[in-house]
Order: C-alpha cells, then sequence, then structure tokens
C-alpha cells in the first residue's frame, strides 16, 4: 500500500508542479519513448540474469505491495511453537518428538500454529535441526556453523532480486538518454522544418532523458531498497529459531532459550518479556 502511496506522490509533485509552472502535461505523453526506455531495459534484464535470477525476481515482485507479514503476533507464535518443542523434550526426550518433525503439518504441536506452518522455510529450518539434535551426534558448535551457513545462503539468494531490481534502476537514466538522443537525431534529420515544429521534436527527444532519471529514481531504484528490507526482516525468523535451540543444546530451561531468541527481534515487533510469557501461559491452557 504504500509504494502506492508513494508513487503517488510522486507524480503528484512532479507532474503537479511542471503543470503549475505553465508546462503543458500533454507534452510529457510519449508513449514511443516510453518503448524505448521500457523495452531497452526490459531487454537488458534479460541479458544480465540467468532463468533462476529472473524467476526470483517476478516472484517477488507482488511481495512489494503487500504489508510485512513479519510481525509481533507471528514472532510470538513462532517463539511459543519453540516453547511447546522445547518443553517437550525436556520432558519425554528428544525421541518423544521424532513424529512431529518427521510429519510437522499432521504434528498436534505445529498445527496449534498455522501463520508459522505456513511458511515452509521456516519450518523446514526448525525441522532439519531438530532432527540432527534428535540424532545426537553433532554437538552446539557444529550445528552453530551449520545454520550459520544455511542463513548464508538464504540471505544470498534472497538479495538476487535485490541485486536485479537495482541493476534495471541503474540502467534507465542511460536508456533515457538513449531515447533522447534517437529524438534529437530524428529532429536533425528535420532540420527544414519550422521553427515551431523543430521545437516541438526538441521537446519530445529531452522527454526521454526525464522519463530516464524519473523512473529510475521515482519508481524502480526504491522498490530494490524495500526488497532489501524485506529480506532482513524475513532472516529474523531464521536467527530466532537459531539462537533459541542453541541455547536449548547449551543447557538452558525452555523458558530461558525462548527469551534468547526474543532479544534477536528487531524492536519494532519483539514482544516484551511479559507478553510472551502471557502468550505462553494462554497457549498452554488450550
Amino acid at each position: 500500500m504504500l509504494v502506492i502511496v508513494g508513487y503517488i506522490i510522486v507524480c503528484a509533485s512532479v507532474f503537479g508542479g511542471f503543470a503549475m509552472a505553465g508546462g503543458h502535461l500533454a507534452a510529457l505523453f510519449q508513449p514511443l519513448e516510453l518503448l524505448m526506455i521500457g523495452g531497452a531495459a526490459l531487454g537488458a534484464f534479460f541479458v544480465g540474469n540467468n532463468g533462476k535470477s529472473i524467476k526470483a525476481t517476478i516472484q517477488a515482485m507482488p511481495s512489494l505491495f503487500k504489508g510485512s507479514r513479519f510481525n509481533r503476533a507471528l514472532y510470538m507464535e513462532l517463539m511459543t511453537l519453540l516453547f511447546e518443542i522445547l518443553s517437550k523434550v525436556r520432558k519425554e526426550g528428544l525421541m518423544s518428538i521424532e513424529g512431529d518433525i518427521e510429519n510437522a503439518h499432521d504434528s498436534p504441536i505445529f498445527s496449534k500454529y498455522p501463520a508459522v506452518l505456513a511458511d515452509h522455510h521456516i519450518i523446514e529450518f526448525i525441522t532439519d535441526y531438530l532432527r540432527l539434535m534428535v540424532s545426537g551426534n553433532m554437538d552446539a558448535f557444529q550445528i552453530e556453523n551449520l545454520m550459520d551457513n544455511e542463513i548464508e545462503t538464504h540471505h544470498a539468494e534472497g538479495e538476487i532480486p535485490v541485486h536485479c531490481v537495482a541493476k534495471l534502476g541503474d540502467g534507465l537514466p542511460a536508456f533515457g538518454i538513449v531515447a533522447a538522443v534517437m529524438g534529437v537525431v530524428h529532429t536533425m534529420e528535420s532540420v527544414g522544418l519550422p521553427p515551431s515544429e523543430l521545437g516541438m521534436l526538441i521537446a519530445h527527444a529531452l522527454v526521454g532523458t526525464f522519463l530516464g532519471i524519473l523512473l529510475a529514481y521515482g519508481f524502480v531504484g526504491p522498490l530494490s531498497s524495500l526488497l532489501e528490507q524485506k529480506l532482513h526482516e524475513s532472516s529474523k525468523m531464521f536467527q530466532c529459531v537459531k539462537v533459541t535451540l542453541l541455547a536449548s543444546l547449551n543447557g538452558y530451561a525452555p523458558a530461558l532459550a525462548v527469551e534468547f531468541g526474543r532479544k534477536v527481534l528487531f524492536s519494532t515487533e519483539r514482544p516484551s518479556f511479559s507478553e510472551l510469557e502471557e502468550h505462553i501461559k494462554q497457549s498452554k491452557s488450550k
């Protein structure tokens, strides 16, 4: 929603200011300039990226127009899930959760937390490392190193759309200049026309530069920044799980292990100690 609001503000400021200065908005409507700029940028996008990068970028675009799902309620659900799993391990032993981690979607524990269960990446992350804990063949340092490597891989994959969109935005001003030069060439070959018509052709050519810069810094460039912010938000869930499980491996009680995980969250979404404690109590009473 904020993306749409931002676009409206950009358009209202630029075009509104131009109109208030006495400019004619019709002069800025140059579909052929947009065709040259947009078509060249799209072609360069396909040339500069492989199939996986193009697919990842296309899949990431719809998320830009949605609000963040990484809110306080989701994190409390995640930490309550971890608390319940670790409590079962503490009471009944590691082997007691073998059925839960082998089929999380049918697990009576996981099914209580649908928001977390809907994220297959985080569910796979949790169950994989619980499975390693059940095997008992790895110590906390080995598991921590493996977690760090997996989170780094997740972050690297998430950065692919960020870089693709950023590169696309960086190229738009140059393609705007290309469109402007093409307009100037057309003007020069029409040098025999009356001055009033030549002036119109020159104005049309300059619109290419204007559109390239506006699209780059007002529309496409900010999207890469937003994608990066969303990537950092998604990484926090993995870090929360990592810190909580490692604290449990090091012998801390479930309540303390979950507190470790709570501390790594961003302050804007981090629930207070009492909020998390109350949420866990309510979950246990169900």
